[in-house]
């Protein structure tokens, strides 16, 4: 089969498309063929050797992805093959033709959906849910904020908070984005790009401030974040690329907190509750991932550009073996 290799850590250029072996599926085990992997900022930084968990090289990168079962392991009886799956982590990288995974690690992806949007599940949606109903603890008739909210996770994020019956204010950074956060779920978008937008922003919150902040770029928004919320306001962070220095008073004042997060240290029960939340969303039409661009396979140096790029994603980005 055909699969990016990184055999050593570095720029974009050390993906390299390669003939590799197809694993088979021991024990407890699932093979699926990948239909669209989906391409995360995190597989980037693991990439560069600048990651707090990296892979042993040679490593093919990947952790979302969509397809179908083509083989089980014995004891395997969660999925069968043929079946339309995600996969939520895995044992090989879905950025190749087949994936191994744990039977834990595949779900069912429901026909509405499509294998591009299916590799955007996972991250963006588990990291939504995890970021809303775990650390932020929302609930109805509060008002959120989502910066970078043209982006997977920004999207998933709008999606899971409309849902719920919060107020929600998105930011991105272009006209396109805006027109995308608004179209996918914000009351209210703002232009971060441009000064100023921190006061349009507590206008449209009746000067009382806002709720919750879900903060993809703490390095760069978080010292304001902290002068926008409200009473007992909390802002999780989801991203960040850097230091930051803040006001701690800005918190006291406002008896707030800050949270932040990585999705890879989710309890087990965490797992099975983010899965029910995402596949029912999915189900019922509530979450619609939204796909940005397909990028061939080879290509997958070049999705790692784009995924980085300031100006942000616009949905999700997908790798098509």
């Amino acid at each position: 089969m055909k699969a990016i290799l990184v055999r050593q850590f570095g720029g974009p250029e050390v993906l390299k498309l390669e003939e590799v072996p197809t694993p088979k599926p021991a024990a407890g085990q699932v093979l699926v063929k990948i239909h669209a992997a989906g391409v995360n900022p995190a597989d980037t930084y693991a990439r560069t050797g600048n990651y707090a968990v990296l892979p042993p090289l040679p490593y093919t990168p990947g952790t979302d992805g969509a397809g179908v079962v083509d083989s089980i392991g014995d004891g395997v009886k969660k999925v069968n093959p043929g079946d339309r799956v995600y996969v939520a982590k895995n044992l090989s990288g879905t950025y190749a033709e087949y994936a191994l995974a744990l039977e834990s690690q595949v779900h069912r992806l429901p026909d509405r959906i499509s294998f591009a949007q299916g590799a955007g599940v996972f991250i963006p949606y588990g990291t939504a849910y995890h970021a809303i109903h775990h650390q932020a603890k929302a609930h109805a008739a509060e008002t959120v904020l989502v910066h970078g909210a043209s982006g997977g996770v920004g999207i998933a994020s709008l999606q899971f908070a409309r849902a719920l019956g919060l107020t929600v204010f998105g930011t991105a950074g272009s006209a396109k984005g805006l027109e995308l956060a608004q179209r996918e779920g914000a009351h209210q978008v703002f232009d971060h790009s441009k000064s100023g937008y921190q006061e349009e922003i507590t206008k449209a919150a009746g000067g009382r401030g806002v709720d919750i902040i879900l903060e993809m770029l703490a390095n760069v928004n978080l010292g304001a974040d902290l002068k926008l919320l409200a009473q007992r306001g909390r802002v999780v962070v989801i991203g960040s690329r850097g230091d930051v220095t803040i006001t701690p008073r800005d918190l006291m004042g406002r008896r707030a907190s800050i949270r932040a997060f990585t999705l890879w240290a989710l309890t087990e029960a965490e797992s099975i509750e983010v899965h029910a939340g995402i596949i029912a969303g999915l189900e019922n039409g509530t979450l619609r991932p939204v796909v940005g661009s397909e990028i061939p396979l080879k290509d997958a140096a070049q999705a790692h550009i784009n995924v980085m790029k300031p100006s942000g994603a616009f949905g999700k980005i997908v790798l098509i073996p």
